[in-house]
């Protein structure tokens, strides 16, 4: 098992970061699927998580080919890139998600009180009116520069490692 959180506080500069994180996780993980579909039918497991201070990566399974299917991730991460339409279909499956969030009275409800209990949170209307405003490849290229350029790493390696 291994968990690795890559942590910038850029994220929780503004709504718009925040919208731009997201669109990025969505977009390396769409990215991922084709390449990585091998490890999953070799029982590797991963997970890609845009948490609240940044990329959280978790992969498990056998230890022999475990760092193969991390490196495989850290590639497309440091290599990033997407197409216009890539970039298109993955806002508009946020759009969709934010939407869905905000129409749910109990996600909500618990988005507000989160947002009166924690200082400097963006709700979700922020990020939805941000997203509705509309980003641009080159602010989406901009940040994700940005973000690579201002990270700290947190990792966990549990299992038949070594070091």
């Amino acid at each position: 098992y291994v968990r690795f959180h890559l942590i910038s506080p850029l994220i929780q500069q503004s709504a718009v970061n925040i919208v731009l994180f997201d669109t990025f996780v969505n977009i390396l993980v769409h990215n991922l699927g084709e390449p990585a579909y091998e490890a999953d039918v070799a029982q590797l497991e991963y997970k890609l998580v845009a948490g609240e201070h940044g990329l959280v990566i978790r992969v498990k399974g056998f230890n022999h080919k475990l760092p193969l299917l991390f490196q495989l991730i850290i590639d497309y991460l440091s290599d990033f890139s997407f197409t216009p339409a890539v970039f298109e279909m993955i806002t508009e499956q946020l759009k969709k998600t934010y939407f869905n969030i905000l129409i749910k009275p109990e996600t909500l409800a618990k988005d507000v009180r989160l947002l009166i209990l924690e200082h400097g949170r963006w709700s979700m209307i922020d990020k939805y009116q941000t997203l509705m405003n509309g980003l641009s490849i080159e602010s989406l290229s901009a940040f994700v520069k940005a973000f690579k350029s201002q990270l700290f790493v947190e990792g966990l390696v549990q299992g038949n490692f070594t070091s």
